[in-house]
This record gives C-alpha cells, sequence and structure tokens, in this order.
C-alpha cells in the first residue's frame, strides 16, 4: 500500500493540534553528531540501565530513586563497574535506597562490557553511535538488542531518544497508525514491518527534511485520542 504524503499527514496533526504553532512547539529535534559523540560512555550506561529499571515498572518511582543508583554504581562509571564482582552486584540488588532486581542490576555490568568491547574499536560509545547509518536506525535497535542486555523492545530506543539519538520510536500510536493504514500486518516487531516502518520514515524525511524524531513524533499526534491544543 501507498503511504499517504507528508504534506497530508501533517495537515492532519496541525487540524488535531488547533494550529500549526500548536504542532511546532510539541514537537523535539535531535542533537547533532557531534553532539552525540560528546555524550561520555558513563550516560550511555546510565541512561540504559535507567530504561532497563522502567521496562515494566512505575517510570515515577525509578526517576525518584536516581539519585541513590547514581551513588551506589559509581556514577556509572564503565571501569568501576566492569571490576564488580558477582558478589559485588548480588549485595548491591539488596540495597533498599533502589529497586531490588538482581537480575535488573546484572544488566549494568554486561552492558558496561558492551560499551567498553565498543571503546576498543571507536573510542567511545557516542563515536559509534554517531557514526552509524541514520537511515538505518532499526540496525542500531538491533544491535543493542543482541549485544546489549534487557535493550531489546522498546528499551533500547527509548534509552537512544532520551539521549538525543534521531530515532523514531513505536508507542501504540504509532504502532495503531501503520496497522491502519496497511502499512504492516501482525507484529510490528517482524523484520518485514520494521523495514516497511523505516521505508516510510525515509520517505517522509525526504518529502520534509524533518528528522525521524519529529516525523516520529507527528505521526503520534495525527492519530489515537492524544487531541490537544486551541481547538479540537
Amino acid at each position: 500500500m501507498t503511504i499517504e504524503t507528508y504534506a497530508h499527514l501533517e495537515q492532519r496533526a496541525i487540524k488535531r493540534k488547533g494550529s500549526r504553532a500548536m504542532l511546532e512547539s510539541l514537537l523535539s529535534k535531535p542533537l547533532t553528531a557531534a553532539e552525540i559523540k560528546a555524550i561520555p560512555d558513563d550516560r550511555w550506561l546510565a541512561e540504559f540501565t535507567k530504561k532497563v529499571f522502567q521496562s515494566g515498572f512505575v517510570w515515577r518511582v525509578v526517576r525518584n530513586k536516581w539519585p541513590d543508583f547514581e551513588d551506589v554504581f559509581f556514577g556509572f562509571a564503565i571501569e568501576k563497574i566492569l571490576m564488580m564482582p558477582d558478589e559485588m552486584l548480588e549485595q548491591k540488588a539488596t540495597n533498599p535506597a533502589i529497586i531490588r532486581n538482581l537480575n535488573k542490576v546484572r544488566t549494568i555490568r554486561d552492558n558496561a562490557y558492551m560499551i567498553s568491547d565498543i571503546q576498543d574499536s571507536h573510542g567511545s560509545f557516542g563515536n559509534f553511535v554517531a557514526s552509524w547509518d541514520p537511515l538505518d536506525i532499526t540496525g542500531l535497535w538491533e544491535f543493542l538488542k543482541k549485544n546489549g542486555k534487557r535493550l531489546g523492545g522498546n528499551t533500547g530506543p527509548y534509552a537512544l531518544r532520551y539521549l538525543g539519538v534521531d530515532t523514531f520510536l513505536l508507542s501504540k500510536d504509532v504502532e495503531d497508525y501503520f496497522t491502519q493504514h496497511g502499512i504492516i500486518t501482525g507484529s510490528a516487531r517482524s523484520k518485514r514491518s520494521l523495514k516497511a516502518i523505516q521505508d516510510a520514515f525515509i520517505e517522509w524525511q525526504r518529502q520534509s527534511g524533518r528528522s525521524f524524531t519529529e516525523l516520529s513524533q507527528i505521526v503520534a499526534l495525527s492519530c489515537g485520542d492524544n487531541y490537544m491544543g486551541l481547538q479540537r
């Protein structure tokens, strides 16, 4: 099925939000490649960890406890995390200052290993992400899923978005859009669906010059129950 044009998609989002100015106010922009490169490796590990703990849990609780996570895990310094033996991980997983989940705590060291491996080949994880083909963002999702721990599903993509990487997200509204428009059938996570979704975003980017981040938000704001703005 042919996807709708970006112009049509944008006009529907504008109508739902009440004005172009209102729509623009709801959009966020990704960081530049230079800004991505400047993100310290401890911040990548911290955000991966935060999203792992937020998965299936109340995000507000994780946010409230986050300063304690930073203290307990040495500010997520990669070298210090890699030196932690199993016994120390198990001990920290019992600390009431954080969320006590041993399996998730173990992912901190596992994902530190992934980042350390990338440091060897690219100098830093930021360099690695900044050098990734921006038109193959689902390939980066797959890398995180295969080489990290618990970074599949929406966990890895949400961490990337939060850190400023240009990525679309498969939120419920975005998934519903592609299903209702007949662009995908079945799981949005199948290889066929991911290719169809990514191809659609690439085409909208060609037409509009907008980032995947903005386009993803526009898709979400153009459908579903998220009416807000100056008028309905």
